[in-house]
């Protein structure tokens, strides 16, 4: 089989992009020298994160100078996310540090006064009327970053550069840039499914660059940013020792007849192929107990992780365990050890849960410091904060009036028992079962400020009800943090996402119990959604 070389600098979940590149019939080696990159033909330098800590990454190893010799070389290289952000001569996000100055502009941030930053989710990448690796304006590309280059209308083209756009609230920013031998896309094509494949293929194989910038006619480019669809599998072992997909009602994860067994609704590894395949954007696995002791490396989330990334190409968010921690043998390991290791496994993003609760309550109790040490902070200075999600489990607090609580409080439709028409939202820890005096508000807050980068919001009233989103939830937490929000808890059909989309500002709508049960599948939500108008992606087939 040909082969293609990776350059390996701790830059993420790599793991996706070599099943992806396999996927496409090729060998990956990976280069862990600078000396080695002279022997690579076709080159890809991959990444999420930080500017500044790619770069300097690349520098310290001494990277920099082969790379360049590389692409001086006329050796097909493609750069992906922060890869293709390396090229460019600067960035706001770390204005001390120089790109490879390909091209001598700088990236800024997306404004987010308007919209949510990272922008999370899937965009177009639309190349007008040239071609460009295979890109399509009628698909759609995964994207997941804070930091853009502004597209100016012939800049780059009277550059010799073909360019592909997405737009986002109004911002236009380049997608992709290809010329000569060199293509780099802002978007992941490993985990854009069969849109992003073709875009790897076609550079592999080298048609893409044959046809660069060639004339064509097609499809008028299409919008922008996709209405998400995630699919959540909670993941434990039951009574038999096998590890099982399962779903509670209020978190009670267990048949209601007399055996009170551990509902099981089927294997993690098979539904989250099933779910792609529906067209899901995401799938989040989530442990919700620990597994049997074992040695860390060794758990058994990372072998799903290894076996889903296989033929799932869309983004893996796995949740649980990731804290500081001692393994079997003593040793201590820290949460940003744990995180790697999932991300070496397939993970794009790992999810955290009580710990963030406990951290917001340090945060505050030290009149809102930041030390560094907490596993979100650890986590996104590493990998970027996109790659860390905060899982909340909040559930409602009745009160009479407003000024009642210390608390952030909304007005209510939904009264309570005693006819109280105002509520806080109170996290809870330990899968639900302890309640904690935080609110909702004061953890997004303080889990914002630390450097997450999405919230994954669900609701223990609403879950297991079938009833839909609780809507004020959701917009209380949306007008409270400028980052992504995952609405989640209490779907029970395709209304109740078009209803959370159109109600709200939500960023993403997640389902478990009613894709799990059968009752309606990824792709008949969608399709209702595109009904009513609503702009979301479809999946493609196979490669």
């Amino acid at each position: 089989m040909p082969t293609v070389h990776l350059l390996d600098y701790v830059a993420g979940n790599v793991r996706s992009l070599a099943n992806a590149i396999e996927k496409c019939g090729y060998t990956v080696e990976w280069v862990r020298s600078p000396e080695e990159v002279a022997r690579a033909e076709k080159l890809i330098l991959p990444g999420v994160g930080h500017f500044g800590h790619c770069m300097s990454q690349l520098a310290s190893a001494g990277y920099l100078p082969t790379v360049r010799a590389h692409i001086d070389a006329g050796k097909p290289f493609m750069g992906i996310c922060v890869g293709m952000q390396a090229i460019f001569g600067s960035s706001t996000e770390d204005p001390n540090t120089a790109g490879l100055g390909l091209i001598k502009g700088g990236l800024n941030r997306f404004d987010d006064t308007q919209k949510s930053v990272p922008h999370i989710g899937w965009n177009s990448a639309n190349a007008s009327s040239k071609s460009l690796y295979d890109l399509r304006p009628e698909s759609k590309y995964y994207y997941v970053h804070s930091y853009k280059y502004p597209y100016v209308k012939d800049e780059l083209e009277n550059l010799g550069w073909t360019v592909a756009t997405g737009t986002y609230g109004g911002e236009v920013f380049v997608g992709a840039v290809a010329k000569g031998n060199v293509l780099v896309t802002q978007f992941h094509p490993e985990k854009s499914g069969v849109a992003g494949l073709r875009v790897l293929k076609s550079f592999l194989t080298g048609e893409g660059a044959k046809t660069l910038g060639q004339n064509t006619s097609g499809p008028a480019p299409t919008g922008g940013l996709t209405r998400r669809i995630i699919a959540c599998l909670d993941v434990r072992t039951n009574d038999q020792g096998d590890l099982v997909v399962t779903k509670g009602d209020q978190y009670d994860v267990r048949e209601k007849s007399s055996n009170r067994d551990v509902r099981n609704l089927g294997k993690p590894v098979e539904l989250a192929r099933k779910y792609y395949e529906q067209g899901a954007d995401e799938v989040t696995f989530l442990n919700i107990t620990s597994f049997r002791d074992c040695p860390l490396a060794d758990l058994p989330m990372l072998e799903i992780l290894r076996r889903t990334s296989e033929t799932v190409f869309v983004p893996l968010t796995i949740g649980g365990g990731i804290r500081d921690t001692v393994d079997t043998d003593g040793t201590k390991v820290s949460a940003l050890e744990i995180a790697t290791m999932y991300f070496k496994s397939g993970a794009d993003k790992v999810s955290i849960g009580s710990d963030a609760v406990l951290a917001a309550e340090e945060y505050y109790a030290v009149g809102r410091k930041l030390f560094g040490n907490t596993a979100i902070e650890q986590i996104s200075k590493a990998y970027g904060n996109q790659a860390v999600v905060i899982s909340v489990d909040p559930k409602r607090v009745y009160v009479p009036m407003a000024d009642a609580t210390r608390h952030n409080t909304i007005k209510t439709s939904f009264p309570g028992p005693k006819g109280e028409d105002h509520c806080w939202y109170a996290c809870t820890i330990k899968g639900g079962r302890e309640t904690r005096d935080l609110d909702v508000v004061e953890l997004v807050q303080a889990v914002e400020a630390m450097g997450a980068g999405e919230i994954l919001l669900n609701c223990i009233d609403r879950d297991g009800t079938n009833s839909g989103f609780d809507l004020e939830l959701i917009n209380q937490v949306k007008s409270s943090i400028r980052i992504p929000v995952v609405a989640s808890s209490g779907a029970g059909n395709p209304g109740h996402f078009e209803e959370v989309f159109e109600k709200t500002r939500t960023d993403a709508a997640l389902g478990a119990g009613i894709f799990h049960r059968g009752e309606y599948t990824v792709t008949q939500v969608k399709d209702y959604l595109a009904q009513k108008g609503l702009e979301v992606r479809m999946f493609e087939g196979d490669l």
